[in-house]
């Protein structure tokens, strides 16, 4: 569906002042747009699409110097770390000795040791155990699993394409629910609820095209929400570009180039036999206004700011994607 509608153009003030705010439950309906059948359509094509067996361990910034990262992905224990070189190293997350939990160990000059018996390993093969395939886009890490996707390898992951690094502020947030990829793709890919269920950050929610053959983007006029009266108006696409990955990215208004990565990563099951999903959101901020140089120097500041943003949405998505898998699982 397409529509002439021009969206919101970058003006000289980035804010608008809402004439007269209308009140939630007297806003427009959306659930006639939100065509059960247009998002599994949708869902069933970001599944079909291949990943290369690439998936999301967590941010570059949660790597340490001293320390690496560990993760359980679809089951398998991983760990990952930087090498003497600086270079991103990892695989399997359990010694090969006697299983012992490499993260646990410390990494010194690029080495990681296990702690219970010293065993050294640089990143390179070492007493049975075998590095696997690690990428670092400079926002995230990447793993490749190819006996958990069964697709054919991609030697890198499909990065989406983002804004200057120079240019941007970024912040990632991650979080963990009972529930499977599939779950939190199909909650992306339903922008109709945007200001009804999140009538904090969101107001003025139209979709103004939906998928269709030749261009599988939904694209979106929303308002971000400062206070009951001011917002600043935007018109974002989303895409599924994988089958664990959805973006947002604002093309037009305040922030244009701005990109939200929501990536969704199956952990395994947990105590009770339930799939556990972790979502790794980045957020890559730009605006073309001068006064983002200083908001850039105040990075530092506002990244926790940015992350819980992420996270009072995702509480909520979160908690609807953990049902919608309960209703189709018929489980409790």
């Amino acid at each position: 569906m397409s529509t002439a509608h021009r969206g919101p153009r970058r003006s000289r003030y980035p804010l608008r002042l809402r004439r007269g705010p209308v009140a939630w439950e007297r806003q427009p309906p959306t659930w006639r747009e939100a065509r059960p059948a247009l998002i599994a359509a949708a869902l069933d094509r970001a599944r079909a699409r291949p990943a290369g067996n690439w998936f999301v361990l967590g941010a570059t910034e949660e790597l340490s110097a001293t320390r690496p990262l560990a993760r359980t992905v679809a089951g398998t224990e991983l760990v990952v770390w930087r090498d003497a070189r600086g270079r991103l190293v990892g695989g399997p997350g359990a010694c090969p000795h006697l299983g012992a939990p490499l993260a646990d160990g410390p990494v010194r000059c690029g080495t990681l040791f296990c702690r219970w018996h010293g065993l050294a390993l640089d990143g390179t093969p070492s007493a049975g155990w075998r590095p696997l395939p690690v990428h670092d886009d400079g926002v995230l890490v990447w793993v490749r699993l190819d006996a958990a996707d069964g697709q054919e390898p991609a030697p890198v992951p499909a990065v989406p394409a983002r804004p200057d690094p120079a240019d941007t502020v970024r912040a990632v947030w991650r979080g963990t629910a009972v529930c499977e990829p599939q779950d939190v793709v199909a909650n992306r890919l339903d922008p109709w609820h945007g200001a009804w269920f999140h009538p904090y950050s969101f107001v003025d929610l139209t979709v103004v095209r939906t998928p269709a053959a030749d261009d599988d983007r939904f694209v979106v006029d929303v308002s971000f929400r400062l206070t009951r009266r001011l917002v600043v108006p935007t018109r974002a696409e989303f895409t599924a570009p994988g089958p664990r990955t959805v973006v947002m990215r604002i093309t037009d208004g305040e922030g244009e180039g701005s990109v939200v990565e929501t990536h969704a990563t199956p952990l395994g099951t947990d105590g009770r036999g339930r799939p556990r999903t972790m979502v790794v959101e980045a957020v890559l901020a730009t605006s073309r206004r001068p006064g983002f140089t200083l908001v850039r120097r105040m990075a530092p500041l506002l990244r926790p700011l940015m992350s819980a943003a992420s996270g009072r949405l995702w509480r909520d998505d979160l908690a609807y994607a953990e049902r919608r898998h309960r209703l189709r699982s018929g489980g409790t």
